[in-house]
């Protein structure tokens, strides 16, 4: 791959004004696709999932998905959105393999919900409103496997192979209008607004978002304008960015990159690009068209969508309660600071907390073990919270043992590393590996006896009135017991026996 020049960030943006434009597709959850009634299940054979609307054969007519229009008014109205009194669908025509049809059902100049915003949170507590352009209703493509290249890509392949299970998944793509002002900290904002509005689709219930499955994917629109001025540079589309880490990664190298090439006296090319998450990098896809390139005209077998204003009345009213507005009302029931529930927001973790603390458990140890113990083991395996083989209820019945005096942390630990590795619940890991607190007044009692016999200098320090030394017997104690008893007990004990008050 070729060296791609680029300017220190510092030197970009003490030239040139970053303005962002991003446009993010959100794979419905819906049972069947937009137009037909084929199943969007994951994992069937290839291509088992189709039939002639879908596959584009001469006569079949499609029929819209009534779930999949009001799922995209619920994103609108959440948007704070306008909905359209009447809209259509339009053809966008152009030619790919993975297109059965040759062209896309999508919506070009009529779209479903227009001129919105949502305020997006910085990792510093300021908040940014990202306007937003339309929100609109489409259809998703098929999927293309290229055997025999280096890289995946269609470039150097052999052949490819077309599974069309996934074309016409209902697909909603939202679209920015211009982002300016957002200066040095462009990159940063446009990851909190895909990070913000994934956690608005997963509240409204019409979609995981998994931008790990693909099933929420954000193309990252970037052109520079020198300092002071009001025209828009050309812009260049970083398609398909598929982890908030890489949207971010994608908007800096694209100001760098542009920087590097407008200082040289070069001129940006309006293109997509691919990117590139082993570096970070972004390379040249093709030369970008224009609207008028994909021939829009309205669809001529689909009646206009005009929804009735009382279902979008009704559909507001139903809305959920709004991330932003959950998080400031957990913040202040779980006593935390903005930086505390930004770290927890960024962790992933809020919906964990929440379930572990519906679970049984105490809002301080569910934050506890889940940013804690949990978040560690994530980053180390490279996965989400969410993915990890341990439910809010095992945590929660971890937190009940702790504080019923049948575990201590370094146990709770153990548990959760048995109950991770497989082992069963929290219950059955605890009769499997013994790890109960050994809180028996006769084996404490023979334990703590034993640590004062080994320890005669230590015990004599206590005695005469030092006593801090006390830790030092419990330690003993502690690993005597291969960490199962009761700490606090321990002291007490020991203290007890030595004749000395703590006080």
């Amino acid at each position: 791959m070729t060296v791609t020049e680029l300017l220190s960030y510092e030197a970009a943006l003490a030239s040139y004004d970053p303005v962002m434009g991003l446009e993010v597709h959100v794979e419905l959850g819906t049972k069947t696709k937009m137009f037909c009634g084929c199943s969007t299940e994951l994992g069937a054979e290839p291509n088992a999932q189709t039939c002639p609307t879908c596959l584009g054969l001469p006569g079949a007519l499609p029929v819209v998905n009534e779930i999949g229009v009001e799922s995209a008014i619920k994103i609108g109205l959440a948007l704070h959105c306008e909905i359209a009194e009447w809209c259509r669908f339009a053809r966008k025509n152009y030619f790919y393999p993975d297109m059965p049809k040759n062209f896309q059902t999508s919506q070009y100049d009529e779209p479903i919900a227009f001129n919105g915003y949502l305020d997006v949170q910085l990792e510093d507590g300021e908040v940014f409103r990202v306007e937003i352009e339309r929100a609109h209703m489409e259809e998703d493509t098929g999927k293309s496997t290229h055997i025999g290249g280096a890289t995946g890509r269609i470039h150097g392949a052999s052949h490819s192979l077309l599974d069309y299970n996934r074309a016409g998944i209902p697909l909603i793509e939202i679209v920015t209008k211009p982002i300016e002002g957002a200066g040095e900290r462009a990159p940063e904002v446009a990851k909190a607004y895909v990070a913000e509005l994934r956690e608005l689709i997963r509240a409204l219930g019409v979609s995981e978002a998994r931008m790990d499955k693909g099933q929420m994917r954000c193309d990252v629109n970037l052109s520079l304008r020198p300092n002071g001025t009001t025209t828009f540079g050309t812009r260049s589309e970083t398609k398909n960015v598929n982890s908030l880490r890489s949207v971010e990664r994608a908007a800096r190298f694209e100001i760098q990159r542009h920087a590097a090439v407008l200082e040289s006296g070069g001129t940006i090319i309006q293109e997509t690009r691919h990117f590139h998450e082993d570096d970070g990098s972004t390379t040249s896809g093709r030369i970008k068209d224009n609207a008028e390139d994909y021939r829009y005209f309205p669809e001529p077998d689909l009646v206009p969508v005009a929804p009735a204003r009382a279902w979008v009345e009704e559909l507001r009213a139903g809305l959920p309660e709004l991330p932003r507005v959950r998080r400031n009302r957990l913040r202040e029931e779980w006593g935390v600071s903005e930086q505390e529930m930004q770290s927890i927001l960024n962790a992933g973790a809020v919906d964990a907390i929440v379930a572990t603390v519906e679970a049984g458990a105490d809002a301080a140890s569910a934050r506890k073990w889940w940013m804690g113990e949990l978040a560690r083991n994530a980053n180390e395996k490279g996965v989400s919270l969410e993915e990890l083989p341990i439910t809010p209820a095992d945590v929660a019945r971890v937190s009940a043992l702790v504080a019923g005096g049948d575990l201590n942390d370094k146990l709770a630990r153990q548990v959760i590393e048995g109950v991770l590795a497989g082992e069963g619940a929290p219950d059955e890991v605890v009769e499997k590996r013994g790890l109960k607190v050994v809180s028996d007044d006769g084996a404490l009692g023979t334990a703590v006896d034993e640590a004062i016999a080994g320890n005669a200098a230590i015990a004599d320090k206590i005695r005469g009135g030092k006593v801090a030394a006390v830790g030092a017997l419990v330690g003993a104690v502690m690993k005597a017991t291969r960490g199962q008893a009761d700490a606090a007990k321990v002291k007490d004990l020991i203290l007890e026996k030595l004749g000395v008050s703590e006080g």
